[in-house]
């Protein structure tokens, strides 16, 4: 064997110079060059070249141990190396070209996996210095040469856990190895530590994984983009114009009237595609998600058969697994990669006035991502004529507060009406002109402008779903996305286990057997989980959601009797007596605003809890159901109290002489005197503005920044992690590691429903919402990809149509802002009833008289024994006192009986609320037909580029094809020339040999 093994080193093997492996190392490192044919380096070349995989007489000492690694099902004659870059003399002082490469600057690091190690009998604290290397490719890991036996310290039950995690780390990374991958990692040359195991696709990998997930590439040709009309085409071109400061200055921007024909990657096709360099053919996001797709899929038998690094992840094996950032976002020099563009033209605030660069953004993160962005950056454009119509509104309602009869009634203190005690003893009668400044401030926002707002809130919603379809139809159509299909998903980790659980309980010995080849898909009912299996869950789900709604309930009672109590408390007192309801106000707003903040963490962290024990089988499949249980808990907290108050406050009240009582001597609280819109206004914009101030600034700002710092303070005190000289120059899968992991944009998407929810609602009380959302918003955005920038890990990129559920939400939100608007302004506002007595009582078509209207009469002598007011300070003796009703007089036939006007109002009302109804969701249903969900210019786009393609398709055979008949047909003429058979004259081969290529794309069919 040393003899086989010394021969086929002189063979293969050529000790190049020593390079400078890792920066700052304080030990040398040789590599050993391995080359093909016995062929040295070129000049200046710092690599590592490993030979293919089919290379005759390359079985090192390590086959044996892969085979039984393996499970022994490995072909003796199959190949493994494994390459060590040992210490030797001096280094070489040239840099390393590139951090994205493995350490011979020419393969790509695709995806890297990051996992921790602790060697037997190691404590914390005794790290050994040195740093080593391991290139594997297509061979298994290889050890560290220097690790010292350890049979010599008695192992432990964390060691015996460790060793079983590292036999399963070999055996995954010898499968990722016979999948076609290349890895490479750092040698466990301390006593505990993390290693990178970073991994490189060739292209042949990359060929076959993107025909298998029919990958949309380019090909040779490229056509120009039909334009619109002349109209248009003339108003595009001044609309590009007047934009062209607006436009981030990247590349995918310059020319978005070329485009090229799109057709899915086939190896028996090569010559339809421009494949100039296989190295960037496939770009970055599109590398790594087909590394991830390999990582996805394959197994560990080890590991229990584990289906991916998912579930490896899910068990401690791995801690981490992510692609690499483009290098540096802020380095310094005139380099620039995708990562840095991003961070210039569209991370900052101070570019916060351009366009979003959303071509670059789907190149760099996924078309998920790049739909996230594309829809907020929709919404938020949306917002601008939403908020000029809500401002024109407000000051509508500023500029016609003096003509506003009803408020200036309430004002007159000639009027004098004396109004009934609002609390028993301790409140006394008052004047309803103390009032004047909340009716003057209700008409700010309760006017017959906000009905008209209110219908074209709604209409803006749906023109806005309708507008987003349109640009996803157009997204997709230039990014390639039509007629992709749903790409299978494989389990999740939980469910395997779940499945791997059932199967154990039974005790047929074939389901055992099952589960050793691994068949937990779909093929009988023992091997997935049925409606029985999740009923436990499913009980668990319906009796916690019930919980936590009950649970908001109750606290918005909570505050409802603080509300009670306190104003109880402040009427006893004369210095507060005057500030009661601002001050109970604006104190229960702040409560809720706390309570909402609080429960949203906890309903998202139970929503996440009740969809793990439901256990769905995909991904899609979780989130589809953790966004539906979120969105249900956070509506109901988010919008409790603004129902309340909205629906529910002041209409349980009863009367003088009959008062509703929460408890002994506590009244239920009234509206104000203007109603309750202004009390709506106020607690709708504290707590829309108090969400988007705190979650943005708090939870979105300063937690990223507490958990980096945390992270970096561990690196800094963990023992034997990494040394200072590495330190200085990390890599760059060190400084992605130190990066807060990718989890989802459900946050984010939630954050902006939530939000629209405010925006359209309860529109109808709070005209400016649209407003403080557009400000929010253009902070939001920059905010968000700062985000994505610069502190999160590079996500996986994720081919999807659409942004899924979230449409569905959106449309549900839509229509039910219909009926809520028709409600506020119906039962909430003074809008009916001023109507109802202008048309209906008045004398002269006026509002002169409705405030006298609107109060019904009460004989103070019928005041139960205990609540009058006691040492009254009244001016005058009061024998009536005024209460805001509909009811019959005292003297009456049926005193304090519902009189004929509250029952005309009432009809009135709920008339309203059909025909609002009816006619905005007729305006909608006109508007949704009125906008086609596929633009004309996109819909002929689509049909031409059919054709072209067709026409291309045939031309590139022909020519392929080509070069192949003319040597038959030059063989034909010449054998009828002679006169003979074919034979008779044969072709030179020099000039059949030529004729043998089988196409000029034919140096990339054999991968």
């Amino acid at each position: 064997m040393r003899d086989y093994d010394s021969r086929h080193r002189e063979e293969f093997l050529l000790v190049a110079t020593c390079i400078s492996l890792l920066p700052g190392s304080p030990h040398p490192l040789c590599p050993r060059a391995v080359v093909r044919g016995g062929q040295g380096p070129k000049h200046g070349q710092q690599c590592l070249q490993v030979p293919r995989p089919g290379a005759r007489g390359l079985q090192g000492s390590f086959t044996r141990r892969s085979s039984q690694a393996s499970g022994g099902g490995r072909s003796p004659n199959s190949s493994v190396i494994n390459n060590y870059l040992e210490a030797c003399e001096p280094l070489s002082s040239e840099p390393r070209l590139s951090r994205l490469h493995f350490h011979d600057n020419q393969r790509k690091v695709d995806y890297v996996l990051v996992y921790h190690y602790r060697k037997r009998g190691a404590h914390p604290g005794h790290g050994s210095p040195g740093h080593s290397l391991a290139i594997v490719s297509n061979g298994e890991t290889g050890k560290d040469p220097d690790a010292g036996a350890p049979g010599d310290i008695e192992p432990g039950p964390l060691d015996a856990l460790e060793e079983e995690r590292k036999e399963q780390r070999e055996e995954f990374e010898h499968n990722l190895l016979e999948a076609g991958l290349e890895l490479e990692k750092d040698l466990e040359s301390k006593s505990q530590g993390s290693v990178f195991v970073r991994i490189h696709a060739p292209w042949q990998v990359l060929a076959r994984e993107a025909e298998f997930l029919k990958i949309k590439v380019p090909t040779k040709k490229r056509y120009v983009i039909k334009s619109e009309g002349s109209i248009a085409k003339t108003f595009n071109e001044i609309l590009q114009k007047l934009s062209a400061p607006l436009k981030p200055r990247v590349p995918e921007h310059s020319n978005d009237r070329m485009k090229n024909l799109s057709y899915p990657f086939s190896r028996e096709k090569m010559y339809l595609y421009n494949i100039q360099d296989e190295d960037t053919f496939f770009d970055n996001a599109t590398r790594s998600r087909i590394v991830h797709e390999i990582l996805k899929r394959t197994t560990c038998s080890r590991a229990n058969n584990m289906m991916g690094i998912n579930s490896l992840i899910a068990n401690n094996i791995y801690e981490a697994a992510y692609p690499l950032h483009d290098g540096e976002y802020d380095s310094p020099g005139d380099d620039v990669n995708d990562r840095k563009l991003l961070y210039q033209e569209w991370a900052r605030y101070g570019v916060f006035y351009k366009f979003q660069p959303i071509d670059l953004i789907r190149k760099y993160f996924g078309e998920k991502i790049g739909l996230y962005f594309a829809w907020l950056g929709l919404y938020t454009s949306f917002l601008i004529p939403s908020s000029v119509i809500g401002v024109i509104v407000f000051l509508y309602g500023c500029a016609t507060i003096e003509e506003d009869i009803p408020s200036k009634e309430m004002c007159d203190q000639q009027n004098a009406f004396t109004m009934c005690p609002l609390c028993d003893k301790s409140c006394d009668y008052w004047n309803l002109s103390s009032a004047c400044g909340t009716a003057q401030a209700s008409h700010l926002f309760d006017n017959p402008a906000t009905v008209f707002f209110s219908i074209f809130m709604a209409l803006w919603a749906t023109m806005f779903l309708e507008n987003w379809k349109r640009l996803q139809m157009r997204l997709g159509y230039f990014w390639d996305l039509t007629g992709i299909e749903e790409e299978e998903e494989h389990p999740r980790p939980e469910y395997e286990t779940k499945v791997r659980e059932k199967m154990l309980r039974e005790s047929d010995k074939s389901l055992v057997q099952k589960l050793g080849t691994g068949g937990t898909e779909d093929a009988d009912d023992e091997d997935k989980l049925t409606w029985k299996d999740r009923l436990p869950g499913y009980l668990v789900n319906f009796a916690s959601i019930l919980f936590m709604i009950a649970l908001t309930f109750s606290i918005v009672f909570g505050v409802i009797v603080y509300r009670i109590t306190t104003a109880a408390a402040l009427s006893l007192n004369k210095a507060t007596r005057s500030n009661v309801r601002v001050t109970v106000t604006a104190t229960a707003v702040i409560i809720n605003l706390v309570v909402i903040l609080i429960l949203d963490e906890i309903y998202g962290a139970v929503a996440k809890w009740l969809t793990k024990i439901e256990v769905p089988k995909t991904e899609q499949t979780f989130e589809e159901r953790l966004v539906l249980k979120a969105f249900l808990l956070k509506f109901v907290n988010a919008y409790s109290p603004i129902f309340y108050v909205a629906f529910f406050k002041g209409r349980f009240v009863g009367r003088p002489g009959s008062y509703v009582y929460v408890f002994d001597g506590y009244r239920m609280e009234e509206c104000a005197p203007g109603g309750c819109l202004m009390e709506l206004c106020i607690q709708l914009s504290i707590i829309m503005l108090g969400k988007q101030l705190v979650q943005n600034n708090v939870f979105e700002i300063g937690v990223p920044k507490i958990k980096k710092l945390f992270r970096k303070l561990k690196g800094e005190t963990e023992p034997g992690e990494a040394d200072s000289a590495c330190s200085k120059h990390p890599e760059q899968w060190d400084l992605d590691y130190s990066l807060e992991p990718y989890t989802g944009l459900t946050p984010e998407y939630m954050e902006m429903i939530i939000q629209f929810g405010f925006v359209t609602l309860f529109v109808a009380s709070f005209p400016l919402a649209p407003v403080f959302a557009l400000l929010n918003n253009v902070i939001e955005v920059r905010l968000d990809a700062k985000k994505f920038v610069t502190e999160l890990r590079r996500p996986d990129a994720v081919r999807t149509k659409d942004i899924g559920i979230w449409f569905d939400i959106l449309s549900g939100i839509g229509k039910f802002s219909v009926i809520i608007n028709a409600f506020v302004i119906a039962v909430t506002s003074d809008f009916i009833p001023r109507l109802v007595y202008q048309y209906s009582y008045s004398h002269n078509g006026t509002l002169h008289g409705f405030v006298n209207h609107t109060l019904s009469f009460f004989n103070v002598s019928q005041l139960k024994e205990g609540t009058q007011p006691e040492n009254s300070q009244f001016d005058q003796e009061v024998q009536f006192c005024r209460f805001k009703d509909y009811r019959e007089p005292p003297w009456a036939p049926n005193p304090y009986e519902f009189s004929k006007q509250y029952w005309s109002v009432l009809s009135a009302r709920l008339a309203f609320v059909i025909i609002f109804q009816n006619l905005v969701m007729f305006l909608s249903v006109l508007v949704d037909w009125v906008i086609p969900d596929i633009p004309t210019d996109i819909s002929d786009q689509i049909k031409r580029e059919k054709s072209l393609f067709v026409d291309f398709f045939l031309k590139e055979e022909h020519e392929t094809l080509r070069p192949t008949e003319e040597p038959a047909r030059r063989s034909q003429g010449a054998s009828r020339r002679s006169g003979g058979s074919p034979a008779a004259s044969p072709v030179p081969s020099g000039q059949s040999q030529p004729g043998s290529s089988t196409s000029p794309g034919s140096q990339h069919t054999s991968v």
